[in-house]
């Protein structure tokens, strides 16, 4: 790929699949696939034959096996990888799609439709906020005040009555959910589980995008609609169909995850009502320096922008990525990979911190007491550790064995444990008692391997109910907050913290 193209800061420019769904396409197919292979941004085309009943699988065949001759001289350079795969029976776009996304490798998958309403001419304009570094998916918006085919009425209606319940039920304001030209970084791709085989790929790839937190962004595109007696296949079925899938996302959250952690991090993601209480909880211990331990998706650096410096790490590379684009025109926050069971690198350990972050980290940690002696080094003189851990040994499940708990956390053996790691404890503090029950019912009794994005998304609804039981300060809670003071000369920037409300304070 050309230079251009980089985004500024980037080690390397994005790379661009274009996924192609075909279903009886034989009139246009060459055309489209002309007009895609010109375009310098395409690295990988994938074409994806829905059993086609017209020709279209056998003429694409024959140019596959002939070295694509239709498509030679259509730009500089040889052409782009082409991939052909083929669907044995009929199963639908969506299906096509899923299977495509599957197939492809590069940076940016965009979607493109065989027939000729979307023009290739408009990939820059997509392709520009996903290549600054301000979107993880593009939508071309055929609404959004550039030249189109005018066509049906009631159509269009149809299509802004689906955006608008779609926008409703997602909290977004797009103006063309339906449209068929999307470009999506691949690790947004890949972290939604779709399961739409026709039309409904459209708002069910929307709801996930919105599940996820992606950055959308609309750009309005040129479009040059069919009427149907020249092929138009979309019909009112289609817009049955799409409102059962836009209700069955809003209803339920049927994300499948091989690594149950990682659906449970995108769950506790989407709480904001409940991420937002947590901080509250924390906020007084936090200095200027912060060292953000399990960053994940960025939930609680969010709310970490006013700091004077933060460094955000996790064991993961793929939140790495995530974080890197979420807050990089933030210009205090920096972004890490750190594993706290080993050594700090040293673009971890060369900083100096009054604050340490470590927020459902540390029973991930096999010897957390060598991942407490590590934080303890990091932080200077009178700086703070703020760790929240599961708490209650009773309530370890089959939940906490799925996402990689070593342990939960009784009160006292906690507070004993940082102060033989040379810390001296400000504060213990049980939050969210009443989740207790609803852990015991789904992790002991019921086995279930993560709570279900139901109870999960309640629990967002029940933020004052845990800021009543702050106030009665009850002995239990699912979690526990700990403040962990290390000794030595009193830190400027960090006054002492109220113990007020704190479980067994010591002064």
């Amino acid at each position: 790929m050309s230079d251009h193209r980089e985004p500024s800061g980037a080690t390397a420019p994005l790379t661009l699949s274009v996924i192609v769904p075909v279903y009886n396409e034989r009139v246009t197919i060459w055309e489209i696939l002309r007009r895609v292979v010109r375009r310098p941004e395409v690295d990988q085309l994938v074409i994806i034959d829905d059993c086609s009943g017209d020709g279209t699988g056998d003429v694409l065949r024959q140019g596959e096996a002939e070295g694509w001759p239709a498509l030679r001289g259509e730009r500089q350079g040889p052409l782009p990888e082409i991939v052909l795969l083929q669907h044995e029976v009929n199963q639908g776009k969506g299906a096509a799609l899923r299977t495509g996304f599957a197939k492809a490798t590069c940076d940016v998958f965009l979607t493109q439709d065989a027939d000729l309403e979307y023009d290739p001419e408009d990939y820059p304009k997509l392709l520009g906020p996903l290549l600054d570094g301000r979107a993880d998916a593009v939508y071309g918006s055929r609404f959004a005040g550039y030249p189109r085919r005018v066509l049906f009425f009631w159509h269009s209606l149809g299509n802004k009555m689906l955006t608008t319940l779609s926008n409703m039920l997602c909290n977004l304001n797009l103006t063309d959910m339906e449209t068929g030209y999307k470009a999506m970084r691949r690790e947004m791709v890949q972290a939604m589980s779709l399961r739409s085989n026709r039309f409904g790929i459209e708002p069910e790839m929307t709801a996930k995008l919105a599940r996820l937190r992606a950055r959308i962004y609309e750009v309005p595109i040129s479009y040059s609609g069919r009427s149907y007696s020249e092929g138009k296949k979309i019909g009112w079925k289609d817009a049955v169909s799409a409102v059962w899938t836009m209700l069955r996302c809003a209803l339920t959250d049927d994300r499948e995850s091989r690594d149950p952690l990682h659906a449970t991090l995108r769950r506790m993601a989407a709480l904001d009502r409940y991420n937002s209480f947590l901080f509250e909880q924390v906020r007084p211990a936090i200095g200027q320096r912060v060292l953000e331990v399990g960053a994940g998706t960025g939930t609680i650096t969010q709310f970490l922008r006013d700091r004077d410096r933060v460094l955000a790490t996790d064991v993961d590379s793929q939140y790495i990525h995530l974080l890197e684009r979420r807050f990089e025109h933030n210009g205090n926050v920096d972004v890490a990979i750190y594993d706290l069971s080993r050594p700090p690198p040293e673009r971890v350990s060369a900083q100096t911190y009054d604050t340490i972050l470590c927020l459902n980290v540390l029973e991930h940690v096999a010897d957390d007491r060598g991942a407490l002696a590590r934080m303890y080094d990091l932080l200077e003189p009178g700086g703070r550790l703020v760790l929240l851990v599961p708490a209650h040994e009773a309530l370890y499940g089959a939940i906490d064995e799925s996402i990689g708990h070593y342990r939960r956390y009784e009160s006292e053996p906690l507070r004993r444990l940082l102060e033989e790691s040379g810390f001296a404890t400000e504060k213990l503090l049980h939050v969210n008692a009443l989740a207790t029950l609803g852990w015991y019912l789904n992790g002991r009794m019921l086995k279930r391997t993560s709570v279900p994005g139901m109870q999960a998304r309640l629990a967002d609804r029940l933020v004052p109910v845990y800021r009543m039981e702050q106030r009665l300060n009850l002995p239990f809670g699912l979690s526990v907050i700990a403040v962990a003071r290390r000794p030595e000369a009193q830190s400027a920037s960090a006054p002492a913290f109220p113990v007020q409300g704190a479980v067994g304070s010591t002064a």
